[in-house]
C-alpha cells in the first residue's frame, strides 16, 4: 500500500481588533488591523511561494485578505465550509464577559442559542477534509481559530469538542499530514520568526 504524501496546511488570519480584545468573533467581518496586515505579508514570506494543489478561503474579509496578503488571493477557492463558527448570541462577547453571567461556560460544551452547534461546524470541517483528499498535493485553507481547532479533530479522528486542545494564534501556520497511513500533526501553532 502506498503512503499519502499530502499535507494540509491550515493558516489563521492576521489580527483584527476582535481577536486582539479576544472576543468571539464569528460572522462579523471586521478587517484586520495594520498589524494584522503585517502579519498577514509576513506570513507569504513564511510561505515562499510555496505551490499548492487547492488554495482554499473562508469568504470573511480578515481571512480573504490575509490570503491576498499573503500572495494566494489570485488562485484561492472561497468556501462558506470555512467560515468561523456561527457564534449567535455569544458574538462579539469575551469568555470573562459571559462567564459573570454563566460561570462555568464554555464554547465548546455551551449550547449556542441563534447559532451553530459544535457538530455543525465539525460536519464543515469533514467536507473540508474530504474535498482536500481529492487534490494531487498539499492544500493550504485560509481560515479561523475555532474551524481549523475543530478540523484537525476531526483530521485526527476526535471529535470536534477536542478542538479545545489545539490553540492558533493569529497569523500562525500549522501542517496537519501523515506518518506512513496515521493521520498526524507534523507543524503547530508556528509564527513567521519560528518558520525562518
Amino acid at each position: 500500500m502506498s503512503e499519502p504524501r499530502q499535507d494540509l496546511w491550515l493558516i489563521r488570519h492576521g489580527e483584527t481588533e476582535w481577536s486582539q480584545a479576544k472576543r468571539h468573533t464569528g460572522r462579523t467581518d471586521i478587517p484586520l488591523t495594520p498589524d494584522g496586515e503585517r502579519q498577514a505579508a509576513a506570513l507569504g514570506q513564511s510561505l515562499a511561494g510555496r505551490r499548492f494543489g487547492l488554495v482554499l478561503c473562508s469568504p470573511l474579509r480578515r481571512a480573504s485578505e490575509t490570503c491576498r496578503l499573503a500572495g494566494y488571493g489570485q488562485v484561492a477557492e472561497v468556501t462558506d465550509d470555512l467560515l468561523e463558527w456561527d457564534y449567535g448570541v455569544y458574538e462579539g462577547r469575551t469568555t470573562q464577559e459571559i462567564r459573570s453571567e454563566q460561570p462555568e461556560w464554555s464554547i465548546w460544551t455551551a449550547s449556542v442559542t441563534k447559532g451553530e452547534s459544535i457538530e455543525q461546524v465539525g460536519h464543515r470541517a469533514q467536507r473540508v477534509i474530504q474535498r482536500a483528499l481529492t487534490v494531487g498535493g498539499d492544500v493550504a485553507l485560509f481560515a479561523h481559530a475555532h474551524i481549523l481547532r475543530i478540523l484537525t479533530a476531526c483530521w485526527l479522528g476526535l471529535p470536534p469538542d477536542a478542538g479545545r486542545l489545539f490553540v492558533l494564534r493569529t497569523a500562525s501556520i500549522s501542517v496537519l499530514g501523515f506518518e506512513r497511513e496515521t493521520r498526524v500533526i507534523t507543524g503547530w501553532n508556528l509564527s513567521h520568526e519560528e518558520r525562518k
